[in-house]
C-alpha cells in the first residue's frame, strides 16, 4: 500500500490546488480513491477497497469508506472535473486549433449505460463530462444536452468546435443545437433518416447511399423539421455499410474522413473496460455512484497522461532531441488525424 499512498500524496496536491473550494478531508479521501485506482485497475469496490491504505485491518471497515465517498453529494463530477477540462480544452483551441469533441455511449451489459463527451488527444480521447442511466437504451437529447451546455461553458472565448456522433444521437433536436451555437460537426445517420434533396420525392439516406461509393448533396432537408445540412457519402470496399454523414461545410470525401476523429474515444473506452479499469465488472446499480466512480477513473487517466506529457517534456528521445524535427501536438488533431489536415476541417469551413 506504500504505492497507493505515495500516488494519493501526489494526486492530492494535484486536487488540492485545483479544487480550493472543496473540503479538504474530501479532497484526501479522492485522492485515496484515485491513487487505489491507479494501482489496481478496477472497478471492483470490494478489491478497491482492499487497497487503500487506511489505518483499518478490517475489510469490512475499508468497503464501508469506499461506499460512503461514492455516495457523498459533495463529489459532483462536473464540480470536480471543471479546472482540469478548463486546462484541456484551452489547450486544445491553442494556435487557432479546432477542438475535437465526440459524444458517444458505452453499455454495462443491460443494467447501465454511460453517455460520455470526450476530447481528442493526440490519438486518444479524455473524458469531459458524462451521465449514467439504468437500463441498455440511448440515452436522449436531454441528457446530450446537458453535456453539450457544460461543455460549452467551459470553452474559451473564440473556441472552433467539432463536433463528431455515432449514428445513435443525431435527432432533430441536436441538429438545432448545434446549429444554433456554431459549432462544426460530422454527424453520422443512420439509412432511415428521411430526407429532401430538392430534387424530387422525399426520399431516405439509405435509398440516397444505395448503389454508390462517392456522393456528396448539398442543401439537404432531414427529418419532418425539414432540418438544412450537407450530406457527404463514402462507402470504402470492405466496408459492409457507407458512412452518411451530415455536415456543417461543403461536402467532399476530405470532410467525410474528419469523421474519423470520433474513433479517438474507442480507445478511451477501452481503457475504461476490457483493456484498462474494467468498467463493466463493476456492481453498481445506482446511477449517481456510478459517475463518482467514474469520476475516479478519469482523474486517474488526466493524472497518466499529465505524467506521460511531463515525462516527455523532460526526457525527449534522441529523435526529438535533434533540432528541426516537428513536435506532435498533445492537445487537438494529431499529425495522422483526417482533421488535422482535411481542406474539410471546421477552421477552413467557417467561412
Amino acid at each position: 500500500m506504500g504505492t497507493v499512498r505515495k500516488l494519493a500524496n501526489e494526486v492530492e496536491h494535484g486536487l488540492a490546488g485545483a479544487l480550493p473550494r472543496l473540503r479538504k478531508t474530501v479532497v484526501g479521501k479522492l485522492a485515496l480513491a484515485v491513487g487505489a485506482m491507479i494501482e489496481g485497475q478496477t472497478p471492483n469496490t470490494v478489491e478497491l477497497a482492499n487497497l487503500l491504505p487506511l489505518e483499518t485491518e478490517r475489510q469490512d471497515m475499508r468497503e464501508q469508506w469506499l461506499r460512503r465517498l461514492l455516495k457523498n453529494p459533495l463529489l459532483l463530477a462536473p464540480r470536480v472535473m471543471e479546472p482540469f477540462t478548463r486546462e484541456a480544452l484551452a489547450k486544445a483551441a491553442r494556435n487557432g486549433q479546432t477542438v475535437l469533441l465526440a459524444m458517444d455511449q458505452t453499455d454495462l451489459g443491460d443494467r447501465m449505460a454511460l453517455l460520455v463527451v470526450a476530447l481528442r488527444v493526440g490519438d486518444r480521447a479524455l473524458p469531459l463530462v458524462w451521465r449514467a442511466e439504468a437500463g441498455p437504451a440511448n440515452i436522449g437529447f436531454e441528457s446530450q444536452q446537458r453535456l453539450l451546455e457544460q461543455v460549452r461553458a467551459w470553452l474559451p472565448a473564440g473556441a472552433q468546435v467539432l463536433l463528431s456522433a455515432d449514428r445513435f444521437y443525431p435527432s432533430a433536436a441536436l441538429f438545432g443545437w448545434v446549429q444554433t451555437h456554431g459549432w462544426g460537426y460530422r454527424l453520422r445517420l443512420k439509412g432511415n433518416v428521411l430526407a429532401d434533396t430538392g430534387h424530387g420525392d422525399e426520399t431516405i439516406t439509405g435509398q440516397l447511399a444505395q448503389g454508390v461509393a462517392e456522393r456528396y448533396l448539398s442543401g439537404v432537408r432531414l427529418f419532418t423539421q425539414g432540418l438544412m445540412t450537407n450530406l457527404g457519402i463514402l462507402h470504402e470496399a470492405g466496408h459492409p455499410d457507407p458512412w452518411i454523414i451530415a455536415m456543417d461545410c461543403p461536402p467532399s470525401r476530405a470532410s467525410v474522413l474528419d469523421y474519423a476523429a470520433r474513433w479517438a474515444i474507442e480507445p478511451m473506452f477501452s481503457d475504461f473496460k476490457g483493456r484498462g479499469f474494467d468498467l463493466g465488472s463493476s456492481q453498481l446499480w445506482h446511477a449517481d455512484r456510478l459517475e463518482r466512480l467514474v469520476l475516479i477513473m478519469a482523474l486517474a487517466m488526466y493524472w497518466c497522461v499529465r505524467v506521460g506529457q511531463d515525462d516527455a517534456l523532460a526526457r525527449p528521445t534522441p529523435l526529438e532531441k535533434k533540432p528541426g524535427n516537428k513536435v506532435t501536438p498533445t492537445i487537438g488533431a494529431s499529425g495522422n488525424s483526417a482533421a488535422a489536415w482535411s481542406p474539410g476541417s471546421s477552421a477552413v469551413c467557417a467561412d
